[in-house]
């Protein structure tokens, strides 16, 4: 009886085994998984002194073409909508330096209409966000992918002020999101890409930092909740996959600095009132920000190593699809603000400091340095804010 049983569980333990590794590939965890279940289970969270100061940075992977590549009309009416409701939600809040929030628009180089950027620098202008670049692009070259960003980057600088300029040279620098997520060719059947060197080109093209991650597919990394420096195989996809860990004391190292955003499980969310949903730190209409996300991107507890009073939230969306832009300009994303500014900003315990990617860099690049004190004081660190051209 005793074996029967025994055999009995073996199964059960074999078929739940089945289950959950099929689950994992189906949901294609397989790349990230087991270095989170490590960190959560195995690694204690820092000690934390004093104030905490949270970072808060929206990115924006903003196409204003979206399924409509012809409707100029559509693309028109989709970028009004930013401008006339961001500034009147935005100016609800303000963080502990008397910012409101900003929106950094990674726009897609492939959708350039100058009126749009006419536009959006006219927002950036007033305070209530920053320009970066986007690309979407398939069985590409090294030598057109170089062409292309370099141009897409002198034109925003040039006509649209734009990007932020190279302290030693005066070029114009970026940050940078990759289409579909399939940075340095990372598809698994090599979609939306084709340049297995882009690090490198991102890099000499004057890319200081990529914002793409976490992707929904099996682009992601195995690192999550980092930041990390990765070196390009100019031979192999997906070379930013591996690592090393952005560090105070530390210094730069590769080709490309990778930058993510909270990744796990949203304790808020089950399928089947079982299995906890997958977060992505995605912002969307059937994916609100609710107080309990904000509260678990928080206690992701993103930092430079040997800084973890400092804490960096990046968050991402698609900005400009009509079916979401009620939850980012409406009720849903000011009951996130609200959140963050009554929990995170206290000025004792927390202190709340909306930034945009590029702010979000230069601060993290200050913790590298050993600096210390307020966040605020480093906005500017290394890039200063682009002048951008008013309508």
């Amino acid at each position: 009886m005793i074996t029967y049983i025994v055999l009995a569980l073996i199964v059960l333990i074999l078929i739940a085994a089945g289950l959950g590794t099929a689950l994992i590939y189906q949901k294609d965890m397989q790349t990230w998984i087991l270095g989170y279940w490590k960190n959560a289970f195995f690694s204690s969270k820092p000690e934390v002194k004093g104030t905490t100061h949270v970072m808060f940075c929206f990115v924006d992977h903003y196409e204003p073409q979206w399924l409509n590549k012809d409707n100029i009309e559509l693309e028109r009416a989709r970028v009004d909508r930013w401008m006339q409701d961001y500034p009147v939600m935005a100016s609800k809040f303000t963080d502990a330096d008397g910012y409101h929030p900003k929106h950094s628009f990674f726009f897609p180089e492939e959708e350039y209409r100058e009126e749009h950027l006419d536009k959006l620098s006219d927002l950036c202008a007033r305070g209530f966000g920053e320009i970066e670049i986007h690309l979407h692009h398939e069985d590409d070259t090294s030598d057109n992918l170089r062409t292309v960003l370099s141009n897409f980057a002198q034109t925003l600088h040039e006509k649209h002020g734009a990007l932020a300029t190279d302290p030693v040279t005066g070029k114009p620098v970026y940050a940078f999101i990759h289409g579909n997520w399939a940075l340095d060719n990372s598809h698994p059947h090599g979609h939306w890409c084709g340049v297995n060197d882009e690090l490198i080109v991102l890099k000499e093209t004057g890319c200081y930092v990529d914002m793409t991650f976490p992707s929904p597919d099996a682009t992601q990394p195995a690192l999550t909740n980092c930041f990390h420096y990765a070196k390009d195989d100019p031979a192999k996809p997906k070379s930013y996959n591996s690592g090393k860990l952005m560090k105070t004391g530390g210094e730069a190292w590769g080709d490309l600095l990778i930058m993510q955003g909270p990744m796990g499980f949203n304790k808020e969310a089950f399928k089947f009132g079982i299995l906890p949903k997958i977060e992505r730190a995605d912002i969307r209409d059937n994916c609100r920000p609710t107080p309990g996300r904000v509260d678990n991107w928080v206690d992701k507890h993103i930092h430079v190593e040997g800084r973890p009073e400092w804490i960096f939230i990046k968050i991402h969306t698609h900005g400009a699809q009509d079916t979401d832009m009620g939850a980012l300009l409406g009720e849903p994303v000011e009951i996130m603000h609200r959140h963050l500014n009554e929990k995170y900003n206290d000025g004792e315990k927390y202190k709340l400091h909306y930034v945009s990617a590029r702010e979000m860099y230069n601060i993290a690049k200050a913790a590298e340095a050993g600096k210390q004190g307020d966040p605020n004081d480093y906005r500017d660190f290394i890039l200063k804010k682009p002048a951008f051209k008013r309508i």
